[in-house]
């Protein structure tokens, strides 16, 4: 945990954005792998984490902004959780870590927010994710399943994105160590790869790598020769000369801040030529997007930055025809780059997406377009502001499945040379990412530098 004191101001700080009522705030359960006793690795809910601190499972919180006080609902261990576990801190004493003074039994818990609501005063709760929070608010507020998230704390919302938007100055500490850390790892990985070994093998490592920083992965790594499949988490195929590796995966703190960074890297010991001249295309739209990177700068200008640069350089190896500026307008670009530029990070790798992309990512005067193809998963589009902690991940992803269907209905043939196109089915897929701190008057790399240019990149894997 933090000092304390920095809890007990992160949270008089949300108490000045609200009026009155009382804020609720739910951390995680354990989660069952198959029964009860035998969980998955437990993760506090990020925003609990945030204004309380504390990573145990089964508490929650209340904010009373009339009362002017903050309760801790949870239970002390019992003899039979201290046979099983041992002797931890008392539920009290990680209270008091918080600063919170005021700790009461988990079952209070219904009826302190009953009296609240006969009396017709209000509750602030944040949209759940989980399933057992939102059997708790269905029961506590009589609600269907299907009406929680509507009704949830627009207000509530709001605040506590403003203020988990803008890192201070420990955070931004977490930050450079999640990023250091996870290029560490990254550095393992480039170096151990070899042509008959599985993916699982390298997975492998970034486990052991995660665990020995004292602290987890960020996310289930993405670890492919398969790098068209943006997602992919499946290790089971055999490295093989003339394929390339995608490894996008990041560590997690102790105190829970994430790092998330990708390479793409030869599985022998250089590039192919065509590798090669899309990995410097995919390269230069990431210095292009980085280098925007500012205080003011709409993230959606940096995303179209990334795709003009894109086009530009799919043009010029003939996979692209006609005007960037029109092709990227029609999103006839989203043939090779379907997914967005980047986006926010923090204590989620993808931070409060829980609490919606639209109060996240965007603003009331800035809408996200859900409906045009690769835009629409664009998760960050606002005018970046200082402290805000962000990732550039630009990428090209050639998908066969895709060329048939836009090819069948004839769909941009203005923009896309689908001829030459039928000659990279098999190309799989490139995508370069590093984690960005916006400063007062720029932009800086967090962590330490990871091997970036094809030639850093062949000089690790000469040893192969």
């Amino acid at each position: 945990m933090f000092e304390k004191h920095i809890y007990a101001n992160r949270r008089a700080q949300l108490k000045k954005s609200l009026g009155s009522g009382i804020l609720l705030f739910l951390g995680n359960e354990e989660s069952p792998m198959n029964y009860k006793d035998n969980a998955y690795h437990f993760r506090q809910d990020s925003t609990f984490l945030y204004y309380f601190g504390i990573k145990e499972p089964a508490l929650a919180a209340v904010i009373d902004l009339d009362g002017d006080e903050t309760i801790l609902f949870g239970d002390e261990m019992s003899i039979d959780d201290i046979v099983w576990m041992g002797r931890q801190k008392t539920l009290t004493e990680k209270a008091s870590d918080a600063a919170i003074e005021r700790v009461l039994p988990a079952k209070e818990l219904h009826q302190y927010i009953s009296s609240y609501i006969t009396k017709k005063q209000k509750v602030h709760y944040l949209p759940p994710y989980r399933a057992e929070n939102k059997t708790k608010i269905s029961s506590w507020f009589g609600l269907s399943v299907s009406e929680i998230s509507n009704r949830a704390s627009i207000d509530l919302i709001k605040a506590v994105v403003a203020q988990r938007s803008v890192k201070s100055a420990e955070e931004i500490v977490q930050l450079d160590l999640a990023a250091s850390l996870s290029a560490d790892m990254h550095q393992v990985v480039m170096q151990a790869a070899r042509p008959g070994m599985y993916e699982r093998e390298i997975v492998a490592k970034i486990h052991q790598a995660a665990m020995a920083s004292g602290g987890q992965l960020a996310y289930p790594a993405i670890l492919t020769v398969h790098g068209q499949i943006l997602h992919n988490h499946y290790y089971g195929n055999q490295l093989q000369e003339g394929q390339m590796v995608l490894n996008d995966s990041g560590l997690e703190t102790e105190l829970g801040y994430a790092g998330d960074l990708t390479r793409t890297f030869p599985v022998g010991r250089q590039f192919t030529p065509v590798q090669k001249d899309i990995y410097e295309i995919v390269l230069q739209a990431y210095t292009d997007a980085k280098d925007l990177l500012a205080p003011g700068i709409r993230y959606l200008d940096v995303h179209l930055t990334a795709c003009r640069t894109l086009t530009q350089g799919l043009k010029d190896i003939g996979l692209m025809r006609g005007t960037v500026e029109d092709a990227v307008n029609a999103g006839a670009h989203a043939m090779f780059f379907q997914c967005g530029t980047g986006h926010m990070m923090g204590l989620d790798v993808h931070d409060m997406e829980d609490l919606g992309e639209q109060y996240v990512g965007y603003t009331d005067q800035l809408i996200k377009n859900t409906t045009q193809f690769g835009l629409k998963s664009l998760r960050l589009g606002k005018e970046l502001q200082p402290g805000y902690v962000l990732t550039v991940e630009p990428g090209i992803y050639i998908i066969p499945e895709l060329i048939d269907q836009w090819k069948a209905d004839n769909r941009f043939k203005e923009y896309i040379n689908y001829e030459r196109l039928e000659q990279f089915r098999e190309f799989t897929g490139i995508r370069i990412e590093d984690d960005f701190l916006i400063t007062e008057n720029n932009s800086r790399m967090l962590g330490k530098h990871l091997s970036l240019t094809v030639s850093e990149i062949e000089t690790i894997r000469s040893s192969v």
